[in-house]
């Protein structure tokens, strides 16, 4: 006898966390993005990969690009 293949999937969040993730991705990488080409860094690759997660993302962009300027900035 076989057993029938039954899927179980989460439910969605509500619409509002989904924009809320949506948002507070969009506005992590528009600020990685301006502030990378006001430092003259790659703006188009920090702000593509600000879009993809956070705040992985904007934790490696503190301490490669930001960290690294002031280190430079105080020497």
């Amino acid at each position: 006898m076989m057993m029938p293949l039954v899927v179980h999937s989460d439910p969605l969040p509500p619409w509002w966390a989904l924009v809320l993730i949506a948002l507070l991705l969009l506005i992590q990488s528009t600020w990685m993005f301006i502030d990378a080409r006001k430092r003259g860094r790659r703006a188009w690759l920090w702000g593509l990969w600000g879009v993809l997660n956070c705040p992985s993302s904007l934790i490696v962009y503190l301490l490669v690009v930001v960290w690294a300027d002031y280190r430079k900035k105080r020497e």
